[in-house]
């Protein structure tokens, strides 16, 4: 009885393990989007709702949607969520009413900065 009760249990604690959230593919949903002829209808069905949303000036738009990209320890249960994540990626969709005037993918990596320093380690002004 205590072995069956101790694979129930090893069965469920590894199946908590393989459980994830969806992930997104921006650069792959970039592509999908086309300026001057996808309208605003296209980009939330592609993409889903923005994660955030910003008036640059009357009628104009942008959707931003962004994904952190976590390093190897990343994808561990439990342990991933305390990673600090190594990238990140971001779509910038520029809406003109209700076409799409402009489609941006970006991809920040956490050392993409370091060029602010010298070969000597001093900061650069």
């Amino acid at each position: 009885m205590q072995r069956f009760i101790f694979s129930i249990l090893a069965t469920l604690l590894l199946l908590v393990g393989c459980s994830s959230k969806p992930v997104r593919h921006l650069a792959s949903d970039a592509a999908l989007i086309e300026p001057s002829k996808s309208t605003r209808q296209d980009v939330v069905r592609y993409l889903g709702q923005p994660d955030r949303r910003r008036s640059l000036s009357p009628g104009v738009e942008e959707y931003v949607y962004y994904n952190e990209r976590k390093g190897f320890l990343g994808g561990l249960p439990f342990v991933g969520k305390l990673a600090d994540p190594t990238s990140y990626e971001m779509i910038q969709v520029t809406l003109d009413g209700d076409m799409v005037t402009d489609c941006d993918f970006l991809v920040h990596k956490e050392d993409d900065e370091d060029w602010a320093t010298d070969s000597s380690g001093d900061e650069l002004p």
